[in-house]
């Protein structure tokens, strides 16, 4: 399987990507596009399935290019996860864990809180569509269900593609950015015209009928305001094991999936395993998703963080939590100037790491002489974790312990999680 869910096969000694094909699998497919070195195919048939083989449990399954691996039984994608995570290490750090991690996971289905999605005037489907793109194209799905989202956020496609399409500004409205706590349920609508009373009036009473919160956003992401004026309390999430409840806004980054995501921070704490009043620097810390946590047993952190709003954000967090007297949060460009901000973390003797998909290739790559004892990496891309390993192997750390997090059911997406120790 390849990395973006496809199956491989060799034509004629070309190497080709078969969407829709499982390992093992002999298939009837369509060449779509041809390159220099590979070509890329379309399954239109199965011949002999896999014993992995399920039927796809979205009817617009075969179109939405939300999913990818929903043909495919959810167990057998973990491995082939932990299967492209090992491959990833090996090829690209030249390392391989001392042991492996059971993989991390939770809800296959209903699992996503968060999600982007798009919106398009199509008169010729019957109006306005709400949902993922198709695969391979830039159109959107026509879709009233979607069994990945939050069943409250799944229930709305439908209502929210009747209410825009009643809107003077529906051909002005590119996308909804939609959000599901465990409390409430809140929808950002982005808008290239103003609204008028009576698009207010539609999108107020929709909140009503349907209980949820709408803010608007007429421009950039610093133009999100709430509807009606007044209403702008910020949205929450749990962490249930550390007693913690975290603020954060509509378009803040937080982790999709709740579930996973509270396993996961239980699991970074435990392999980093700080002592009393050990100095710990959390890196790309967020709105202090690790970092209160991690003080929470009783570390002392220093969260670093490049956007200066998620830093307001975390402080405001720590604040909330009783946890000002554990908890520091500065902003750093973590990037292009690593070493002033391996300057502000001093003799931090545990490191956790949560870089997006690019890595922490600077960091990775100047590891100060005062080293930290341990370092927690949580990875959304195994290729970039893979090179950090290498780099930090080169200097003196061992790679401990690594595994896969479920993070994203039904697609290619890999997340992961890596313990290294200074040997």
């Amino acid at each position: 399987m390849a990395d973006g869910g496809q199956g491989v096969a060799h034509i004629d000694g070309k190497l080709c990507f078969v969407d829709g094909a499982l390992a093992g699998e002999r298939v009837r497919a369509a060449l779509v596009r041809r390159h220099g070195n590979y070509d890329e195919a379309v399954t239109q048939g199965v011949l002999e399935p896999s014993p992995q083989r399920v039927v796809p449990a979205c009817a617009a399954y075969a179109r939405c290019g939300g999913c990818a691996l929903q043909h495919q039984d959810h167990a057998a994608q973990v491995q082939d996860k932990q299967a492209q995570l090992a491959e990833k290490l090996a090829r690209i750090g030249g390392v391989q864990p001392a042991q492996w991690l059971d993989p991390i996971v939770g809800p296959a289905w209903h699992y996503r809180r968060r999600a982007r999605l798009g919106v398009r005037q199509v008169s010729r489907r019957g109006g306005v569509l709400v949902g993922f793109r198709e695969r391979r194209s830039s159109f959107l799905t026509d879709m009233r269900d979607c069994p990945v989202l939050d069943a409250r956020l799944a229930a709305l496609i439908g209502p929210l593609r009747a209410l825009i399409g009643g809107l003077s500004v529906a051909a002005q409205v590119p996308q909804l950015e939609v959000t599901a706590t465990d409390d409430e349920v809140l929808l950002v609508m982005r808008h290239l015209a103003p609204l008028s009373d009576a698009d207010r009036t539609a999108l107020a009473d929709f909140a009503a009928a349907h209980g949820v919160r709408w803010f608007l956003q007429p421009a950039g992401p610093d133009t999100v305001h709430p509807l009606p004026p007044g209403g702008d309390c910020l949205p929450t999430y749990r962490l249930d094991a550390f007693d913690l409840e975290l603020e954060f806004g509509p378009l803040d980054f937080t982790q999709v999936n709740f579930a996973i995501n509270q396993k996961l921070v239980a699991l970074a704490v435990d392999l980093l395993a700080p002592t009393p009043d050990q100095p710990v620097a959390d890196l790309f810390c967020g709105v202090g998703n690790f970092s209160l946590a991690l003080a929470r047993r009783g570390a002392r952190v220093l969260g670093l963080e490049g956007e200066a709003t998620l830093v307001a954000r975390a402080r405001g967090n720590a604040r909330r939590a009783g946890l000002t007297d554990r908890c520091s949060f500065e902003q750093a460009n973590l990037y292009d100037d690593a070493p002033a901000a391996l300057a502000r973390i001093g003799r931090c003797e545990a490191w956790l790491l949560d870089p997006p998909r690019s890595g922490a290739q600077a960091l990775c790559g100047a590891v100060p002489k005062s080293a930290p004892v341990r370092i927690v990496y949580v990875s959304c891309n195994p290729a970039t974790l893979a090179r950090d390993a290498g780099l930090l192997v080169g200097q003196g750390y061992r790679l401990a312990r690594a595994g896969v997090v479920d993070m994203f059911p039904h697609t290619a997406h890999v997340e992961s999680i890596a313990l290294f120790e200074r040997t």
